[in-house]
């Protein structure tokens, strides 16, 4: 079966997008599947999120600009089947450089063909900038489908028109015809807010069966998690945001078909 490409993305920041990524990646490592976290992030939060250090060179940066293999840039990290693509402060620079370059949009695509044909991954998931700028239009184009944390928050709404827009444009100009909203994931939830179940219902409303059953709630055990460099199944196995991510990762799989 072809490995799928989901970029996870929303260009608001703070919605728990990278804390997505690192444990979704996780859990879904956890249950059988060989995964690829690509950070395409120049915060690299999703590195540091799995144990890896900041190193110089080590990003995708050189070889969106057409220096080197992709291939060469994967590491194995400490959890069984999940493997990383790390990201560092120089990735800033590629949206200024992609920007000037022949097929800009095309190069993450480009470049991870070779990795998608080596098949040795079930899933690629990358983890875009808090933006809607290069780098993330780069990961729209080589992606199968969008999965988009939403935070639980009046706010939330606003931000997704604009990635159900920028994904219209994507597909009529033909640069990604394939690309889809995979599913909405619903962060930062507490259930003892108003707010929270109204926000709930109103994307509910919006998006219909495209929302994730499973919500993530608000945890002080998940925003530790990364300052120890572990994804939430191995830094808490026990927490009520383990056990969500476990059962968020159960869904994806399905709507995956993997």
């Amino acid at each position: 079966m072809p490995t799928k490409v989901v970029a996870v993305a929303n260009q608001k920041g703070g919605v728990g997008k990278t804390t997505t990524a690192v444990n979704l990646a996780a859990c879904v490592a956890a249950v059988g599947k060989r995964v690829l976290l690509f950070d395409l992030d120049p915060q690299a939060n999703a590195t540091s999120g799995v144990g890896l250090e900041k190193e110089e060179g080590a990003s995708a940066y050189r070889v969106l600009l057409g220096e080197g293999s992709l291939t060469d840039k994967i590491r194995k990290t400490v959890f069984d089947r999940l493997s990383v693509i790390p990201s560092e402060m120089d990735l800033c620079g590629a949206d200024i450089e992609l920007a000037r370059a022949d097929n800009h949009l095309l190069r993450a695509a480009q470049a991870l063909q070779p990795v998608l044909d080596g098949g040795q991954f079930d899933v690629v998931l990358i983890d875009c900038p808090p933006s809607l700028g290069v780098l993330t239009l780069n990961a729209f184009a080589a992606a199968d489908g969008l999965l988009v944390p939403l935070q639980c928050e009046y706010y939330s709404l606003e931000g997704i028109s604009m990635i159900n827009r920028i994904l219209g444009q994507l597909q009529r100009n033909g640069i990604n015809p394939r690309l889809e909203i995979l599913g909405v994931v619903m962060t930062m939830y507490d259930g003892r807010t108003n707010l929270a179940a109204q926000v709930v219902s109103e994307v509910r409303e919006y998006f219909g069966e495209r929302v994730f059953e499973t919500m993530i709630p608000r945890s002080t055990r998940l925003a530790e998690a990364p300052s120890f460099g572990k994804p939430i199944i191995h830094y808490d196995k026990y927490s009520s945001g383990a056990a969500a991510y476990e059962l968020l990762a159960q869904e994806f799989i399905g709507r995956l078909g993997l």
